[in-house]
């Protein structure tokens, strides 16, 4: 037996999507590290799977699967991807799509010009919900890391982030201290590390070392969280354009009592089959 799937990218962020609910889909760890295996499967920084409603006013249930096997609650790039796929593939023809996720609920719409702009819900700040360890809430957290003190931001999308300040992005190290961070006790689910240059009030640079994925092209939800974390430095603007490796988003936010609101592309690449 075969699985029918389409391969999709948001910004280089690439995504194997299998439809559930036209299909039967029993995903493990196992098979989702060998779908995403670049060399032996089909290869790709996550796994996302479109399956029935399980929230009321929900049209769709949206999982993720990271390239090691982990589960995860939210993916900004591959929400975007996921909207496009209903739509592509005749299970909606909404421009406004309900959606649960295992972080809650969320809504895509489709814009005239073929963009996506989600609202990813309000971002979560209390530590004990991000969950991160620390004695009350704070704008920045010093955090040390391998012996060296570093400052970071601390803020849930649906999924940890941290977020580091970084004068030079070119140089940053990412690859040392990405798994340095992701690993940190402080975070006891693991986190998202993003590494931020602000180049002006609005506009950044960005790098994220992504958990359980490594370095990625682009982090939909590490670039919503960087652009919180960086407003509540009093740093950045209410609308700001976020320059990713595979290209940029935009990022809107008024304040703790309002969504964050993303928008960007979502490209469908191929589509395959492949033993179960």
């Amino acid at each position: 037996m075969k699985l029918r799937f389409t391969k999709m990218q948001g910004l280089g962020n690439d995504f194997v999507v299998f439809d559930a609910i036209r299909q039967k889909v029993e995903l493990t760890p196992e098979t989702a590290r060998h779908y995403a295996d670049r060399r032996f499967g089909i290869g790709c920084d996550q796994i996302l799977l479109v399956e029935p409603p399980r929230l009321p006013e929900t049209d769709f249930h949206y999982r993720i699967f990271n390239a090691d096997g982990s589960e995860v609650e939210q993916c900004g790039n591959g929400a975007r991807c996921f909207a496009r796929f209903v739509r592509d593939q005749g299970l909606t023809d909404k421009d406004e799509i309900p959606v649960g996720t295992a972080a809650g609920k969320i809504r895509l719409y489709m814009e005239a010009d073929g963009q996506v702009r989600v609202d990813m819900g309000r971002p979560e700040l209390r530590p004990e919900r991000i969950p991160f360890l620390a004695d009350s809430e704070a704008d920045t957290y010093e955090i040390t890391v391998d012996g060296q003190r570093c400052l970071i931001g601390a803020v849930s999308m649906g999924n940890p982030h941290a977020v580091l300040m970084i004068d030079d992005l070119d140089s940053a190290p990412v690859a040392e201290l990405g798994p340095l961070l992701e690993s940190h006790p402080r975070f006891p689910q693991r986190v998202n590390v993003g590494f931020m240059q602000i180049l002006s009030p609005q506009h950044v640079r960005l790098r994220v070392y992504e958990r359980g994925a490594g370095e990625t092209l682009a982090c939909g939800t590490g670039a919503c969280a960087a652009v919180v974390s960086g407003q509540l430095r009093g740093q950045l603007t209410t609308r700001t354009r976020v320059s990713l490796r595979g290209g940029d988003l935009m990022i809107e936010w008024r304040g703790p009592a309002h969504s964050v609101w993303m928008t960007g592309p979502a490209i469908p690449v191929f589509e395959g089959e492949i033993e179960r």
